[in-house]
């Protein structure tokens, strides 16, 4: 760093009018120092999530005036805290949404640190990956296979962790029917990684262009997202965060179906009918971020399958137009900032 203290760096920083181009604002930040059991990570390519998004929307409430969000941070090690030894310089890691826990509560002692009281999250409780270099907990980032490219990697360590858990929340039996409802970045992964396993997807989406995506991928079928499947489901994921859906998906569902929630965000759900949308043992669950377990899982099954993230690329400069094109839905698949 520079000779009279830390440079400074590039950042984008939320807390302008939602709904407009001024959902973040570029800044000029000093370079973070990592604390003893963190490391300082050079920003490679950073994921834009649908969650940045309801962050800067304000659709979750700000911890913090003028955040750096972005939590799909790809980079390389630059400096260790004096504690920190599990990664060396020049190492390339993921930073993940799942931030902290507290490791000692009744849920972390049970493996459910995503239920951790005490949880923190990247981009959200601290800042994140729309900057030229952020910090994490060692503990918490993750090694990235070899073969997974950069630009490849970041959408898994949100998307894809989210999608990975939704799927075994969700239930599905071995060969059975998946429904999925919106078609996005955590989505068209979720897809591949139900495909891989034998199941045969549905999905119901408003977006013409994510259907045909999904019809490449391999879905046996397409539709709107308001509509019904054309088979009973045996399980059904909703990545759209509109809880509208949710009476929608449930009647989809075969007796004995589970509706997986995904989002961190959701508007209201209106009233359910108990015999149409619930009676015969149906089962409605959310998902709520995600153990370190389950990263690592997706990352060794994203290496194997082949997981292939639909991917539009930015500039670090047009972080703004990211996000706009997100909220836009012009985004197919998975958006990334390149350094």
């Amino acid at each position: 760093m520079g000779a009279h203290g830390r440079d400074d760096m590039a950042a984008w920083v939320a807390g302008a009018v939602p709904g407009t181009r001024a959902r973040v604002a570029a800044v000029r930040r000093r370079v973070p120092e990592p604390a003893p059991d963190e490391v300082l990570v050079r920003v490679v390519v950073c994921g834009v999530c649908r969650t940045d998004l309801h962050l800067t929307d304000r659709d979750l409430a700000p911890k913090a005036p003028e955040r750096v969000a972005g939590h799909e941070i790809v980079g390389r090690v630059v400096e260790r805290g004096a504690d920190a030894t599990r990664f060396a310089i020049g190492d390339r890691v993921g930073i993940a949404w799942l931030r902290r826990t507290c490791g000692v509560c009744d849920r972390c002692r049970r493996g459910q640190e995503n239920l951790c009281r005490r949880s923190e999250y990247t981009g959200w409780d601290a800042d994140g990956g729309f900057a030229e270099y952020a910090v994490a907990p060692e503990a918490y980032a993750y090694r990235l296979p070899e073969a997974i490219s950069d630009e490849q990697a970041a959408p898994l360590l949100c998307s894809g962790i989210i999608g990975y858990r939704a799927l075994r929340r969700a239930d599905l039996p071995a060969g059975g029917r998946l429904g999925i409802y919106g078609f996005g970045a955590s989505a068209h992964l979720t897809a591949q990684l139900a495909l891989a396993q034998g199941a045969e997807v549905h999905v119901l989406t408003r977006d013409v262009a994510a259907r045909e995506l999904a019809l490449r991928l391999g879905a046996a079928s397409v539709g709107p997202a308001d509509g019904l499947p054309p088979v009973p489901l045996d399980a059904a994921i909703l990545f759209a965060p509109v809880g509208s859906l949710v009476p929608v998906a449930l009647a989809g569902l075969d007796q004995g179906g589970t509706l997986a929630i995904a989002g961190i965000h959701l508007t209201d759900v209106p009233p359910l009918d108990y015999q149409r949308h619930l009676f015969r043992e149906r089962t409605l669950t959310s998902v709520t971020a995600n153990t370190r377990a389950d990263g690592e899982e997706l990352l060794t099954l994203a290496a194997r399958v082949g997981l292939e993230a639909s991917v539009t690329g930015y500039p670090f400069a047009e972080v703004d137009v990211a996000l706009e094109d997100l909220a836009a839905g012009r985004v197919v698949g998975a958006a990334v900032i390149r350094s």
